[in-house]
């Protein structure tokens, strides 16, 4: 899909990988509404990008349906969504103090796994009014999965059952969207430089990135930004999980 021209929501667009993309999408003739916390910085991420922003918390489902719905309704349609909101926590299965909460389990599978259906459905809906362009083509979705998904670390139990929800329900969503010609795709980084991360000293990130084949460095926002767009304006990326990870694999611990 041309990206100029087309309506964009970014899900987590105040910062790191998804303001990145937010950037990216401006930069190519994109007009971009940003969802992100209150707190977040996303008013001013978005002025910058003469866009709009609609505070959000992806946990509140219907709060996020009202917020995408105002944010469509602005920019007259939407075409294009990128969604990086996301979480974990450190708990293992079982640890000195019993096993796993299960309502912490839930939160985490809420604010990845099930923020991110929840938006994607409601964003293909929109999508569906889309007359289709040259391609048939009427929306991309590009959710953020993690490689955490395939090789999670002691303690992310939670987390990588979430990440692996969203790998998993790429190929059964575009499968589901075909017919409308609405693509999906999902992006599973190592570990970038973004919020918390982006202060790590060199000497406290290299370990971390160890084991990575090559670059041997944490990931930059540029850089899944730039595999975004590459998803949007590639019409046969559909379907599939695309690891973003220097050729890292995760050891336990």
């Amino acid at each position: 899909m041309n990206i100029s021209g087309k309506a964009a929501v970014v899900v987590g667009g105040a910062s790191g990988m998804a303001k990145a993309t937010a950037e990216m999408l401006v930069r190519e003739g994109a007009q971009v509404s940003i969802l992100d916390l209150p707190t977040s910085k996303g008013a001013a991420v978005a002025e910058s990008l003469q866009g709009s922003f609609f505070p959000c918390d992806v946990t509140d489902f219907e709060g996020t349906e009202t917020a995408l719905a105002s944010a469509c309704d602005e920019l007259g349609a939407l075409h294009l969504v990128c969604n990086t909101a996301g979480g974990g926590i450190g708990m293992r299965t079982l640890s000195k103090k019993g096993p796993h909460p299960l309502d912490d389990f839930r939160r985490v599978i809420d604010l990845n796994l099930v923020s991110t259906f929840n938006i994607a459905r409601l964003a293909a809906a929109r999508m569906s009014q889309n007359d289709p362009d040259e391609n048939d083509e009427r929306g991309v979705i590009v959710n953020t999965a993690s490689i955490a998904a395939f090789e999670g670390q002691i303690g992310q139990v939670a987390y990588t059952a979430a990440k692996a929800g969203i790998a998993g329900m790429s190929l059964t969503m575009a499968r589901d969207l075909g017919s409308l010609g609405i693509r999906v795709m999902a992006i599973a980084p190592s570990l970038f430089s973004t919020g918390l991360t982006a202060g790590i000293p060199e000497e406290m990130a290299t370990p971390l990135t160890k084991d990575a084949a090559f670059p041997k460095r944490m990931g930059h926002p540029e850089e899944y930004a730039r595999l975004a767009q590459a998803i949007y304006e590639t019409p046969m990326l559909n379907g599939g999980t695309i690891r973003l990870d220097g050729g890292q694999r995760f050891a336990p611990k």
